[in-house]
């Protein structure tokens, strides 16, 4: 499920497109929503991946079988990870074939990343150790997987550049997929791939997403006093999107501490904009607080249900 901080970045994201492609306010909720199957879709590729790697080890123990003249050792190459249980269980649910289906996952998986990967896998102690374990248990098969995907996908530059072509938004999302991942290792046959975030967060997301478009010009009016030597139109587009968001955050979303809204700002500025960014929304986004707060402007609820 994604957090807090995955739906802040997923705003983000559509104020941006809506800011640079001239794409209109009316059609920032279908991006949102857009944004947010992106991650559902990357969630899929990297199993329709992971299992394609397993699968391989059935066609190269073919080729190997129907080599001229095959050796013993040609003949006996395992094929074990093709029935990997977690692999089966994922192939056994509903969603992870809807899904696969719906994005069309097949599709973007190249045969030869696929081969890259599990030739690298062959030679590895962790995979020589897995085909050579007398029984199965959920614990090796976990472990295997996590291996491939540690190894052979998420360190693999190979695998990364060609998911960068794939899916624009791979890098942001990736902080998002990656505990879903985990997720589904865990419970390979109740995991939903089409999952969306619960009702509070879609909540949030769309009335942060409409609380910035529809105060865009007050939320700007209220910014550039604090920008000193900046020029507006010279900032970075997306430090001048987060501020707005923050600043919304601060003034309209009374059961987020103010504390959190400036943490999560700062965190994304430093991890999506320059490398100045994170300084510069903390020092804005705290000169604006402390005079909204002089001005009783800041009214937020103290109670155990406040969110972040």
């Amino acid at each position: 499920m994604l957090s807090r901080r995955n739906i802040r970045e997923k705003v983000m994201q559509t104020l941006y497109s809506v800011e640079t492609m001239e794409v209109k306010a009316t059609e920032a909720t279908k991006i949102l929503n857009k944004k947010i199957e992106n991650t559902q879709e990357l969630l899929t590729y990297f199993f329709e991946f992971l299992i394609a790697v397993c699968q391989y080890s059935e066609k190269y123990a073919s080729m190997k079988a129907h080599k001229h003249l095959p050796t013993q050792k040609d003949l006996s190459v395992s094929t074990r990870i093709a029935d990997n249980l977690i692999i089966n269980e994922i192939l056994q649910n509903p969603t992870f074939l809807k899904a696969s289906e719906k994005f069309k996952i097949p599709y973007l998986i190249d045969e030869e990343s696929v081969r890259k990967s599990f030739m690298e896998l062959l030679n590895t102690e962790e995979y020589q150790s897995y085909i050579s374990a007398y029984a199965r248990d959920k614990a090796g098969e976990k472990k295997i997987l996590e291996q491939i995907l540690e190894n052979q996908m998420l360190e693999s530059e190979s695998f990364n550049s060609d998911g960068e072509e794939k899916f624009i938004h791979w890098n942001a999302d990736m902080d998002a997929v990656i505990p879903l991942i985990k997720g589904v290792l865990s419970k390979p046959s109740t995991a939903d791939f089409l999952e969306k975030p619960d009702t509070d967060k879609m909540d949030f997301a769309t009335e942060l997403l409409a609380t910035v478009l529809e105060k865009n010009e007050f939320l700007l009016e209220m910014i550039k006093p604090k920008l000193k030597n900046w020029e507006a139109d010279r900032i970075a587009v997306l430090d001048m999107i987060l501020l707005k968001m923050g600043l919304s955050e601060l003034m309209y979303f009374e059961t987020i501490p103010t504390k959190v809204t400036l943490n999560e700002y700062i965190e994304i500025a430093k991890e999506y904009s320059t490398s100045k960014s994170g300084h510069f929304v903390n020092g804005i986004l705290d000169n604006l607080l402390k005079d909204l707060e002089a001005q009783n402007k800041i009214h937020k609820k103290n109670f155990k249900g406040a969110v972040n």
